[in-house]
């Protein structure tokens, strides 16, 4: 049963994930392949303030939040006024650049050796160190970003978003600051995977720089292509099915040193068939490209 709540634990975190790529990625139809760098800052912001201010956790994940929507304002800023592949580029590079400096910054982020020791949340006194408690916590904030990007996508903000995806051209001549729009959307999708990130570091209560390397970004962005773009069912299901995909792996007694190829070669070959058959996905409403 404790199995059982931890994988639904990281569910729900893969599930903000999945879902602020979704608004960047699937509404307004920016290619961004570096959203582990969100994630990444957003983990050890809350967890270098938890652990060397003595910080509440509670205060790390809305600084965690911020520090990363600063982080997309700092990259998009430049990035959003190229598309297709160059921005595609762009978002890998500052990913990467993310990576290597949380790996190699030893003095704040002690590099590969992580940080451990990471303090879980606490409510009214009571530590959420049970599973069970920390996957209320996770499944109340998802359903908090849910509300706020749903409310983000539906009306009039939500229509500006869906013709920049469709002709950003003719966005423009209807007056539409769409540099703003993209800009204002990359902010918030960066503070959800900061969010995400937060949550992430506190349940696990160990990080390091091999969790949110360039590998990480292509398997968030997969969830939205598997789930569906522009769709916020879709992310929901993208993020549970591959996370619970891989853990199916570890009954059939493959040792990790060939359970972790052969999961990047499944990935690889469902991202193939999802292009030949299904390029909306699942619940998807318009293609990838």
């Amino acid at each position: 049963m404790e199995y059982i709540l931890h994988i639904l634990v990281i569910c729900g975190i893969y599930s903000i994930l999945t879902l602020s790529l979704n608004l960047i990625v699937g509404y307004t139809g920016l290619v961004s392949i570096g959203h582990a760098a969100f994630f990444c800052i957003g983990a050890y912001i809350s967890a270098l303030l938890s652990l060397n201010l003595g910080m509440s956790p509670w205060i790390g994940l809305i600084l965690a939040g911020c520090g990363a929507g600063v982080l997309g304002l700092v990259i998009g800023t430049p990035s959003l006024r190229l598309k297709g592949d160059y921005l595609a580029l762009a978002t890998v590079g500052a990913g990467i650049i993310v990576y290597q400096i949380v790996k190699n910054w030893v003095s704040v982020t002690r590099g590969p050796m992580g940080l451990p020791g990471i303090p879980s949340f606490s409510v009214f006194g009571y530590i959420l160190d049970a599973t069970w408690s920390y996957l209320i916590l996770v499944i109340s904030i998802t359903a908090i970003s849910v509300f706020v990007i749903r409310r983000l996508v539906i009306g009039s903000y939500g229509r500006v978003l869906k013709s920049i995806r469709e002709d950003e051209t003719a966005s423009q001549m209807l007056g539409k600051n769409t540099v703003g729009y993209k800009l204002q959307v990359f902010v918030v999708g960066a503070f959800f995977a900061g969010i995400a990130g937060s949550l992430y570091a506190h349940y696990i209560t160990f990080i390091d720089p091999s969790s949110f390397t360039l590998l990480e970004s292509v398997t968030i962005l997969l969830m939205v292509i598997l789930g569906g773009m522009a769709s916020i069912r879709g992310s929901l299901v993208g993020a549970v099915v591959l996370v619970i995909f891989p853990e199916l792996l570890r009954f059939l007694g493959m040792p990790s040193s060939v359970a972790a190829p052969v999961r990047q070669m499944i990935y690889g070959l469902l991202l193939v068939i999802l292009m030949m058959k299904r390029p909306q996905g699942l619940f998807g409403k318009f293609r990838f490209t």
